[in-house]
């Protein structure tokens, strides 16, 4: 019979045991956090109906989407009526309309699942993926506190990740659009377009969004376009810099005048929830794409690290559920891509392989004594120590070349000799050393070492 060959399709990050562990560490941390700050967790199916998923999304979207379909359904010609989410944000849309009346408001909510879209396969694109996403939802009003929250949250998230020195950028949408207003832009369509140009300021360049600006789709004159793109590179180094530049605008018409008032606000609280002035900042450029978000934005980067991208993004929206629910459910949330991200750290060196989830490996000196070697697995493991035994035995140094490759530290021998003098021998392979231990003090020692490992790291 030929053989199948084994293989994944492209757009997919499948880890070995090391990295995936690597991996689920970055989610621990990020879920640790989400819930220090009293989020709550949910999940919602992978699949949702096609007609509730795809409500009012543009047609790229949709392009994107993976539907799903039955042998039989197909077979009888009919439309799939499922389809797999491409987000976490229009599933939360769904579930509050859902559950309106069963949850507490401000109903805040973490979710960490993935996600599948239809990406062209290319390096660093994924078809599936985990976001990590928080939002607070509010019933008719949110407080734009809670904008003042999230950007503490990124802050707690990334300050444990450890991953480089970050800025969490800001802006607000109503004070963009209302400084386009002042220059004659107030058509709420052209504004949503050249909102989507400045966003490309960063990676395209200022001459790029110029000539683009002043061309034959938005028509704006050059001396527009210049007010614009000197709007847009505004940047802060302090949380005074900021509120000064911001005064510094000049006034404007009454969204502007809202828009500066709630990003003043929001700058003040996030240094009242104890994000030091060095990791947050002022963007007038950070717009985000998504036509939903109405006031303040955020995107965080890493500042040895530009080419990444933004590491973490989001924004205020008036009205989550407008689909599904006549109810006002404003909210605010963040998310962070972390296969993207755990794929970027890692191609950029950033992050490393995990040491194994397994602390000790007891190694078969003798088949006759395996009673022994799993009562010490016993003793070890109810004392917190993730402890493996090797059951099937064999050489020696093919127990310990077995223990190495699988990263598992330390590894126990209780031989015939061990047993008659009352220790065990306990041979550290990152350190290449060994030592004996009195049995009775082989917890307390491998709780010294442990923990000493896990400082060094």
């Amino acid at each position: 019979m030929a053989l199948t060959q084994a293989r994944t399709m492209p757009g997919v990050l499948e880890l070995l045991p090391l990295d995936q562990i690597a991996f689920q560490r970055m989610l621990d941390v990020i879920r640790r956090n989400y819930e220090r700050f009293g989020f709550l967790p949910v999940e919602t199916p992978v699949m949702e109906y096609s007609d509730v998923l795809l409500t009012k999304t543009g047609g790229e979207t949709e392009r994107q989407v993976y539907f799903v379909q039955s042998t039989g359904a197909m077979e009888q010609g009919e439309k799939p009526e499922l389809a797999l989410r491409f987000d976490l944000t229009v599933p939360l849309a769904r579930y509050v309309a859902e559950h309106e009346h069963d949850l507490s408001f401000p109903f805040r909510r973490y979710q960490m699942q993935r996600v599948y879209r239809g990406e062209r396969a290319q390096r660093g694109r994924f078809r599936e993926f985990y976001q990590c996403d928080i939002d607070v939802i509010g019933k008719d009003s949110l407080s734009i506190r809670y904008d003042a929250e999230l950007p503490a949250v990124i802050y707690s998230v990334f300050r444990e990740l450890n991953i480089g020195a970050f800025t969490i950028q800001l802006n607000n949408r109503k004070l963009m659009r209302g400084y386009f207003e002042s220059l004659g832009v107030t058509d709420p369509e052209q504004q949503t377009l050249v909102l989507r140009e400045v966003d490309k300021l960063d990676k395209r360049g200022a001459d790029y969004v110029r000539e683009t600006l002043t061309g034959e789709a938005f028509g704006l004159s050059a001396q527009a376009a210049q007010k614009i793109l000197d709007f847009v590179q505004v940047r802060s180094t302090s949380l005074q810099d900021a509120l000064d530049k911001l005064d510094a605008l000049g006034a404007g018409p009454e969204g502007m005048e809202q828009g500066r008032a709630e990003l003043k606000e929001v700058l003040g609280l996030i240094h009242a929830f104890g994000v030091p002035e060095t990791h947050y900042a002022l963007n007038l450029s950070i717009a985000r794409g998504l036509d939903y978000y109405t006031g303040t934005v955020y995107e965080t980067t890493l500042n040895d690290h530009p080419q990444i991208g933004s590491i973490c993004s989001g924004g205020r929206y008036e009205n989550l559920a407008g689909q599904y629910t006549k109810s006002h459910l404003p909210g605010v949330g963040i998310s962070i891509g972390l296969t993207r991200l755990y794929w970027q750290l890692r191609d950029a060196g950033l992050v490393s392989t995990a040491r194994s989830t397994v602390d000790v490996l007891i190694t078969q000196m003798d088949a006759a004594q395996l009673p022994a070697y799993l009562a010490l697995a016993g003793e070890l493991r109810s004392a917190g120590i993730a402890t493996e035994v090797v059951l099937e035995g064999g050489k020696l140094g093919k127990q310990f070349k077995y223990a190495d490759r699988a990263g598992i530290r330390f590894v126990i021998v209780l031989g015939e000799d061990e047993q008659a003098k009352g220790v065990v021998t306990v041979k550290d392979l990152r350190r290449e050393d060994q030592f004996e231990v009195a049995r009775t003090e082989l917890i307390k020692t491998l709780r010294v070492e442990l923990a000493q490992a896990e400082i060094v790291g």
